[in-house]
């Protein structure tokens, strides 16, 4: 006996059997079994990745991409070696923040003091008179349970215009902790105390100091390779397609830093609104792979994005080649 399937439901296989991604579900199993991560990495919808390596782990602290007033705790993701990752799910909730309601976004991690602290922005203030800003949680594992560390914002107000949101914290080469952030195409730069709990004045007895490039308008992240400053940060608008990420180089970390180039864009082939990214890197490598969230194709709804990892290599001269974003992702890496 013959089976007959109706014309509609058989489209609707074949599309999702031939769709690289879909409803921000993880990319195709064959992939992995190909020793690559697939984009994206992992299932959800998620933005604002921060990846960073601690011990023998990779690990991934993203913003949880839904409705404004959903956006109220983290999930971490962690893995051995870039291609099979492990969910660690409400890693802090805003249930354990007194002050923070909503709006919790873009985590930046970073190991001291034998904790972890995790810096993030709540509430999405726009004025001074607002409750929110960037505050710090505390644990003693990188999967938290985080805890709100000083019960109040550690920065609750505009400074050189800069919204206090979209948190990122470097530590350079002789331990000072520099603290950069900034919305409304404003970024700030402050140092960090070692207690990462308060502020520490600049010798000139500023306290932030505004180091906003050409055509900044959020999303900050610095590194630094062969002795220079890399101040990265994303562009336009977050819900278009045309969200990016541009570039500078600069002798401080504190600058001047001057725009060079874009370097991650959209693909109309593969996805649009490439943007608000980190960088991670072995140690004792050469290896940089940037991680960023990105929205699938035909996707319309302003907060489906999802997160991705591809490789960020460098020209002879110091400068970054265009990242080429894929479906494939990277290539197993595990740490040494």
């Amino acid at each position: 006996m013959r089976i007959t399937m109706p014309r509609q439901l058989l489209i609707a296989l074949v599309v999702l059997a031939t769709a690289p991604c879909c409803q921000g579900q993880e990319a195709r199993p064959e992939l992995k079994q190909r020793g690559l991560s697939g984009n994206p990495v992992f299932a959800g919808w998620y933005a604002d990745p921060e990846a960073i390596i601690f011990g023998d782990r990779y690990w991934i602290f993203p913003t949880y991409s839904d409705r404004y007033h959903k956006q109220t705790f983290f999930d971490a993701f962690s893995s051995t070696d870039l291609v099979n990752w492990t969910k660690h799910p409400r890693v802090l909730d805003a249930d354990n923040v007194d002050w923070a309601s909503y709006a919790v976004w873009a985590p930046s991690i970073i190991a001291a003091n034998d904790k972890y602290y995790l810096l993030f922005g709540a509430n999405d203030i726009q004025n001074d008179e607002a409750l929110g800003g960037i505050g710090v949680a505390v644990a003693d594992k990188p999967e938290g349970p985080y805890k709100d560390a000083i019960g109040r914002p550690l920065i609750d107000r505009f400074h050189n215009g800069a919204q206090p949101i979209d948190q990122f914290v470097f530590r350079d080469d002789d331990g000072q902790l520099y603290l950069y952030y900034g919305g409304w195409r404003h970024c700030n730069v402050a140092r960090l105390a070692p207690d990462l709990l308060s502020l520490q004045q600049f010798p000139n007895g500023e306290t932030f100091k505004e180091i906003t490039p050409e055509n900044y308008v959020e999303g900050p992240f610095v590194f630094k390779r062969g002795g220079r400053y890399y101040m990265m940060w994303s562009e336009g608008g977050w819900t278009g397609p045309d969200y990016s990420v541009a570039y500078a180089i600069g002798d401080s970390p504190t600058g001047p830093f001057k725009r060079v180039a874009k370097i991650l864009k959209q693909d109309p082939k593969v996805a649009t609104g490439a943007g608000h990214h980190s960088v991670v890197h072995p140690p004792g490598s050469d290896d940089w792979y940037i991680v960023y969230h990105r929205r699938p194709l035909g996707e319309t709804d302003g907060n489906h994005r999802v997160v991705c990892i591809d490789r960020m290599e460098f020209n002879d001269d110091g400068t970054i080649r265009p990242v080429k974003i894929t479906f494939e992702g990277v290539e197993r890496r595990p740490l040494e």
